[in-house]
């Protein structure tokens, strides 16, 4: 069981979606929940003449307001936090924005789980690449929460995107403490036939066996264009609670633009998504 987990709350987006489902997976899990909130600093300040004071003086009224957005996106986590009963803590941050990856990369290093919000690629923000990179530094599961999500996080029926690759697996082991309060569970192939002859989904069904939770296979079809739009019409139809699978691709800071169903995955979500990278 997770026993430590760290969310982090944005500054410039609705922090409520991931408030809710780091809360109630803490209660769930009856885990220690730390939350670290980035209010950022503008890289771009403006030039004076009046010289290195006045150019502290600016920095200064910067940082502080940046604080100030951290404190006021924690104070909403504070306050659920408390009703809910957790042991928790709180630590507002104010740094440039590849200062904000780093600091949030390194510090869920030394967490069970970290859990972000879902980027929203249509609005410019950096809470959007921030999230991506916890998954790409952190080196550890990072829970994905839908901005469309609400209520409690539930765990009864999860789908594990399989493809027997090395990321996959990662996934399905860092997801073990959810996988084992799971009601039942989905192992979905795409494109079966390119999956490793020792690692197929038959094979992670007799993996799984030990958990004593219904498994099933659902083995399906298509183009590479449509995997993402296939994965989520299937966890729509099965009703599906959660999704375990690897987080492809690279930091966003290294690379301006990744693709493939991770990028397409984190653009439409519609249920908690669980990545490792």
């Amino acid at each position: 069981m997770y026993k430590n987990l760290l969310v982090s709350i944005p500054t410039e987006r609705s922090p409520q979606p991931v408030i809710d489902g780091a809360i109630s997976l803490a209660a769930r899990c009856q885990a220690q929940l730390d939350a670290v909130s980035v209010g950022y600093e503008s890289s771009s300040l403006p030039l004076v003449a009046e010289g290195g004071a006045a150019v502290a003086s600016i920095f200064e009224v910067e940082r502080e307001k940046a604080l100030e957005r951290a404190h006021a996106a924690l104070a909403v986590f504070e306050a659920e936090a408390k009703r809910a009963g957790l042991v928790h803590s709180s630590r507002a941050i104010s740094a440039l924005q590849g200062e904000a990856a780093a600091i949030l990369g390194a510090t869920a290093r030394l967490y069970d789980l970290a859990v972000v919000a879902q980027p929203e690629f249509a609005r410019d923000t950096f809470d959007n690449t921030l999230s991506q990179e916890i998954l790409f530094q952190s080196g550890g599961p990072v829970l994905f929460m839908p901005y469309t999500f609400k209520g409690a996080f539930q765990v009864k029926r999860v789908g594990i995107c399989w493809d027997g690759s090395r990321l996959a697996a990662r996934a399905v082991r860092d997801a073990m403490p959810l996988l084992e309060q799971a009601q039942a569970i989905t192992i979905i192939t795409i494109n079966a036939a390119n999956v490793p002859a020792d690692a197929t989904a038959a094979h992670l069904v007799r993996y799984l066996a030990r958990l004593g939770v219904p498994t099933e296979i659902d083995s399906l079809k298509t183009e590479k264009a449509n995997i993402q739009s296939s994965i989520l019409s299937l966890a729509a139809d099965e009703s599906l609670n959660l999704l375990v699978m690897g987080g492809y691709g690279h930091s966003r800071l290294k690379e301006t633009v990744f693709g493939g169903v991770t990028r397409d995955m984190l653009e439409s979500m519609t249920v908690p998504t669980l990545m490792s990278h």
